[in-house]
């Protein structure tokens, strides 16, 4: 009888060893493919959503005019639209600016009710109509730090958004100086990620998705995760970085899928909107890093320097970054628009 116990209590020995092994080597049994995708990447929350952000508990969060304009919209947060629009009352003697003094107020309140639930820091950007405007940008920037330090925070717990155009880059250039960090938002090309590089800029937002929506559109074609274009432009761009020592780091932003997203774990951040975290969260699929920076040493990818002139011209050879660069100003220029026809209205029955 004792050598069937003996062979019972080695069997049970060995799958609790064979179990213990898995369980150590893939975490899925404990851990969701959100949680799996947190040890080798920081995720960012992008939404202007305060209340959705919280369950999915990541380190920052982004905004920009579109999402401020949603948010705005759903009646949860009407309290932080009437506080905005008891401010513009007070900030100014015309309708246009009082108009402005209750815009600007609403992006920093709904980043001031984002801070009171992320750890890190919330990006907060600037009216896309600047784009082309160094002066402007710099005092639009200046203006939200203001209304942030006046709310209690610090500029440690604030990134400036700006669209990576040439000027974007020199007024983020200038505020990175003041300590004004910025994030560099609508990259959509090598050019733009080397012009940040070289400007000092502290973060980069490349956009995955809508790089696939210009191919898918061009091509006709379906891409598998792995040959994804904005995956692999965030990939050259992340082993540029990395393999020529610049401090910006790489936030992989605009997504359509989870396997753009797990095809980039280990990217220094990802910004992800909440129905695609809800999806991660719901999922136990192992997830791999894929972006490793001593790997980056071995990519055989020149180091090159952009003047203005060279700049322009490699972008303008770019015709799917071009195309959405200009796209996405014009796209937040319309929201940003539509807020402000919704303020004004709410302005003149107040």
């Amino acid at each position: 009888s004792g050598q069937p116990q003996k062979f019972l209590s080695f069997c049970l020995f060995f799958l609790l060893f064979i179990l213990f092994r898995h369980r150590r080597s893939s975490n899925t049994f404990d851990m969701d493919s959100l949680q799996q995708l947190k040890k080798f990447t920081t995720v960012v929350a992008d939404t202007g959503d305060f209340e959705a952000i919280a369950q999915y508990k990541p380190t920052d969060a982004t905004t920009n005019p579109s999402l401020v304009l949603a948010a705005a919209m759903k009646d949860q947060y009407d309290f932080v639209v009437k506080d905005a629009i008891a401010y513009g009352k007070t900030h100014g003697k015309t309708l246009d600016e009082q108009v402005e003094a209750t815009v600007d107020k609403l992006f920093v309140s709904f980043g001031c009710e984002i801070l009171k639930v992320v750890p890190g820091r919330v990006s907060t950007e600037v009216d896309a109509r600047l784009s082309f405007d160094v002066e402007k940008s710099i005092a639009k920037a200046h203006r939200f730090i203001q209304l942030y330090e006046e709310a209690g925070y610090t500029r440690d717990r604030v990134l400036i958004k700006l669209a990576t155009t040439w000027e974007g880059v020199q007024a983020a250039k200038i505020l990175e100086a003041e300590g004004i960090h910025c994030n560099l938002t609508l990259l959509f090309s090598f050019a733009q990620a080397v012009a940040c590089a070289e400007a000092g800029v502290t973060l980069i937002s490349p956009f995955v998705g809508r790089i696939l929506d210009w191919y898918k559109k061009s091509t006709g074609k379906d891409y598998a995760a792995t040959e994804d274009p904005g995956v692999q432009s965030v990939t050259k761009i992340y082993n540029y970085y990395k393999k020529y020592g610049y401090k910006t780091v790489v936030m992989g932003a605009s997504f359509r899928n989870t396997g753009e997203i797990t095809e980039l774990a280990g990217c220094d951040l990802l910004t992800i909107g909440p129905a695609l975290l809800e999806k991660l969260q719901g999922m136990n699929d192992a997830v791999e890093r894929k972006l490793v920076p001593d790997a980056a040493d071995k990519v055989d990818i020149p180091k090159i320097s952009l003047s203005e002139k060279e700049f322009r011209w490699m972008l303008n050879e770019d015709a799917m970054a071009t195309e959405k660069l200009a796209e996405g100003i014009r796209k937040f220029a319309a929201d940003t628009v539509k807020l402000e026809d919704t303020i004004r209205a709410k302005l003149a029955s107040a």
